[in-house]
């Protein structure tokens, strides 16, 4: 068994938890939190299960990291944090652990990062022989290995559009939805994350990847946004009221241009309210959904939703980009030391996972 340990309990954290104890190869050992309430409670009660996992949560980071744990799931938030984030991630890589992580935007396409960004990781790696795969929640599997494996399929392929449709309606992350995004913001507000660069900075390695997979090289990354007020004040259940005339929608583009042309898009539409915007495009159901189109010959477009049962539906990418982050551990503990991307770890099968509920 591989011992694992899960850094933050917030919305990553949560579904970490529960996919580490899911995962026939991974042993939970460790939880680490920040907030002084949290600690001592048990790792279950903190991802909101229906048991008690026998692992308490502290905030003794040098503690559980010289217990040398093989890996660690970094789920803390790097949005407001970027270099303390860098700092943690360094750290327990050069503790000696694998670390898989959604929160170091710039190092999704590893390759392509910026040397103060990537030049601690790789001394991390060299000094205690660690590794790191960093994939987002948007999930990165979305914008990365699927439209990849999708683009196969067809004779001619014109576009690759990926596309994120998200309601923030049942989103329980208040400082991240009107402070990050700007939802319910003046209109004049802004937003961090879509500021210029910004979104290339998250997106972009995402577009270089496919460019890269289909061996074609890219004349530049441009960024297109577009915002909508809400005609009406909206009220959500998890942050309170969204004020009329303030912002309600955000539509960006990060482009991978190709001959002048954008041929490779990563697209993110993102409400507070389903009745705002109602003209951009929208989820099959529910709160969201991942979809990735592919213009050509033939045309191809499949959607993604995910539910997570424990959590609202919100929650449902998030798990399966997870997922995704945590079923990577036993491929990389096996591999050598170093830098991975998204193409370089392969899907990972539900190995020892098939039936698993049906027969506890």
């Amino acid at each position: 068994m591989i011992s694992t340990v899960v850094w933050g309990t917030g919305n990553v954290g949560r579904l970490a938890i529960r996919a580490v104890e899911a995962h026939p190869a991974l042993e939970l050992t460790g939880v680490l939190v920040h907030n002084p309430e949290k600690v001592g409670r048990d790792a279950g009660v903190l991802a909101g299960m229906d048991r008690e996992l026998g692992v308490a949560a502290t905030d003794d980071v040098a503690a559980l990291l010289a217990a040398g744990p093989q890996a660690v799931v970094y789920a803390a938030s790097g949005d407001i944090r970027p270099d303390d984030a860098l700092a943690d991630v360094a750290r327990a890589i050069a503790a000696g652990a694998v670390v898989v992580t959604p929160a170091l935007y710039a190092l999704y396409d590893q390759r392509n990062a910026p040397a103060e960004v990537r030049d601690p990781i790789v001394a991390a790696v060299a000094a205690g022989g660690g590794s790191l795969f960093a994939s987002g929640v948007d999930p990165g599997w979305g914008n990365d290995v699927l439209p990849v494996l999708i683009s196969g399929l067809g004779t001619d392929v014109d576009v690759i559009r990926c596309q994120e449709i998200f309601d923030y309606t049942t989103y329980d992350q208040e400082d991240s939805v009107r402070f990050l995004v700007g939802m319910g913001q003046p209109m004049e507000y802004d937003a961090p994350m879509i500021a210029a660069t910004v979104p290339t900075m998250v997106w972009g390695g995402q577009v270089r990847m496919i460019a890269r997979a289909l061996e074609v090289e890219l004349d530049e990354i441009r960024e297109v946004v577009e915002r909508r007020p809400l005609d009406t004040t909206v009220s959500t259940a998890t942050m309170g009221d969204f004020e009329a005339g303030t912002q309600g929608a955000i539509r960006f583009e990060v482009q991978g241009i190709v001959d002048g042309e954008p041929l490779i898009v990563v697209e993110h539409v993102t409400r507070i309210h389903a009745s705002c915007a109602p003209d951009w495009p929208l989820p099959p159901t529910g709160d969201g959904a991942h979809r990735v189109i592919i213009e050509g010959n033939p045309r191809i477009e499949v959607s993604v939703e995910a539910t997570d049962e424990k959590d609202n539906r919100a929650e449902g990418g998030n798990a399966t980009a997870v997922g995704r982050l945590v079923g990577a551990i036993d491929w990389l503990v096996a591999a050598e030391p170093g830098l991975y991307d998204a193409l370089d770890i392969p899907l990972r099968p539900a190995v020892g996972k098939l039936g698993r509920r049906s027969r506890a």
